[in-house]
């Protein structure tokens, strides 16, 4: 499969909407912490064959605002697997060229897991291969209302008039103002909704929906689901006619 895909024409930026560990848990008779931790290794195949193929920004929903209301014992679980990971990866992701970045409501993360996401970013600071971006704590509403709460008071200091207010003003408030937005976005479960993940940036995006678990995704899955996209026309609002005549 790897040999089909066009290097030419990959989408520079995949966003994934890792969903399905409990579901794949329970299925095995096991609790939802089970599916996550092996949820880590899809994450590691998935960051190994993106790079692999020369993917330069991949996004990954690890973590809702909204899954904050899950079951105490879940969320603990979540933030140690996630720190443990971390620690563990970071000097991995250093010697592959993986530079990690995390957009989400990072006060609301627990000071250990936060000084941990830290500590990587930095180690990882110099590196260009494959931009890795973790949402945690993120949902683009509260996204949306913060950039607009940054705008706002930019007006309120004189540092932005009303009327300068546009498209780029706007994305340059957005957590993901440093990244292009996704041309690809993959969810995995069965699930057919975007659940408050990048609603802004998805506008133009590519959606690829497979049944597939997370934690059975592998690189395999990823290089289809970039043929899947490799397959269509992206027309941005004009027709096919035109698209042929430029």
């Amino acid at each position: 499969m790897l040999d089909l895909i066009d290097k030419q024409k990959l989408p520079k930026h995949v966003a994934i909407i890792m969903d399905g560990n409990g579901r794949w848990a329970k299925e095995r008779g096991k609790d939802r912490l089970f599916g996550h931790q092996h949820g880590v290794i899809s994450v590691k195949d998935v960051v190994e064959g993106s790079a692999e193929i020369g993917i330069q920004y991949l996004t990954l929903y690890a973590f809702s605002t909204e899954n904050w209301n899950r079951p105490e014992n879940e969320v603990n679980g979540l933030m140690e697997l996630l720190v443990t990971t971390i620690r563990k990866e970071a000097e991995t992701l250093k010697e592959n060229g993986v530079r990690l970045f995390v957009i989400g409501d990072m006060e609301s993360l627990p000071p250990y897991c936060l000084n941990e996401l830290n500590e990587a970013m930095e180690v990882t600071a110099g590196n260009d291969r494959l931009n890795l971006i973790l949402a945690l704590s993120y949902s683009s509403k509260w996204e949306i209302t913060h950039a607009t709460r940054k705008i706002a008071q930019q007006v309120k200091n004189n540092e932005l008039n009303i009327a300068d207010i546009n498209e780029d003003v706007f994305r340059q408030n957005l957590a993901t103002a440093d990244f292009p937005d996704p041309e690809l976005m993959i969810r995995t479960s069965g699930e057919h909704r975007i659940s408050n993940f990048l609603l802004y940036q998805l506008a133009y995006a590519e959606l690829y929906f497979t049944h597939t678990h997370w934690p059975d995704f592998r690189k395999e899955n990823l290089f289809e689901a970039v043929l899947n996209y490799q397959n269509r026309e992206r027309r941005f609002g004009k027709i096919s006619e035109q698209l042929k005549q430029a």
